[in-house]
């Protein structure tokens, strides 16, 4: 039987070349992982900010389609939102739908940002809590709510008009700030968390 010397295609990989093939691979990964993570924490809170603009956008539409009240019920603490319908025959608020709740780390509040969007708010804050369906109605704490009335304009727990909608968010890198005007359109915001914000609109 002739056999023939083996060639280097037949011998495969030194130990040497599988090891800076992995060495390769781990510099890679080191460079990759974390902007890979940055990435993903900006989709997470850009997705929750247009998430709760979307609501709004829907609680005005809907107030319109029922011709009723129709808020947007913000949990701070728990970091979650639904719609609710005002309930005229029993003077009560009813939720209209499930819970949305933010992504992880992500949560309503705007950290060190110390003024608000230009032409809002004259004061950064959360909108104004949430009444229960008491008798008289208290404000529920650490809520926040955004109301409308049957035009789809933007009232207060009295029926009056009011510009001073506005929820904000923040997972530690960025403050998104969702505005709502007097007219009700509707607008985002970005921030670095910083005491002297400078807001772009998104």
């Amino acid at each position: 039987m002739i056999t023939r010397p083996l060639s280097r295609l037949d011998r495969g990989f030194s130990l040497v070349e599988i090891l800076v093939v992995v060495g390769l691979i781990g510099v890679v990964s080191a460079i990759a992982v974390p902007m890979m993570s940055n990435a993903l924490g900006f989709f997470r809170i850009s997705g929750d900010a247009r998430s709760t603009a979307n609501s709004i956008a829907l609680a005005k539409m809907r107030a319109a389609s029922v011709f009723g009240r129709v808020r947007l019920y913000v949990d701070l603490l728990s970091n979650r939102f639904h719609l609710e319908t005002f309930n005229k025959t029993t003077s009560q608020w009813t939720t209209d739908g499930g819970n949305t709740y933010l992504s992880q780390r992500v949560s309503f509040g705007y950290g060190a940002v110390g003024a608000a969007p230009p032409n809002t708010q004259v004061l950064i804050a959360q909108a104004p809590m949430c009444k229960s369906n008491a008798v008289p109605p208290v404000d529920i704490a650490n809520t926040a709510c955004i109301i409308f009335n049957s035009r789809g304009t933007p009232i207060d727990s009295t029926g009056a008009p009011s510009g001073l909608g506005a929820i904000y968010l923040t997972d530690g890198s960025a403050v998104y700030g969702i505005t709502l005007s007097a007219t009700g359109m509707v607008r985002m915001w970005r921030t670095p968390p910083v005491a002297t914000p400078s807001w772009t609109l998104q």
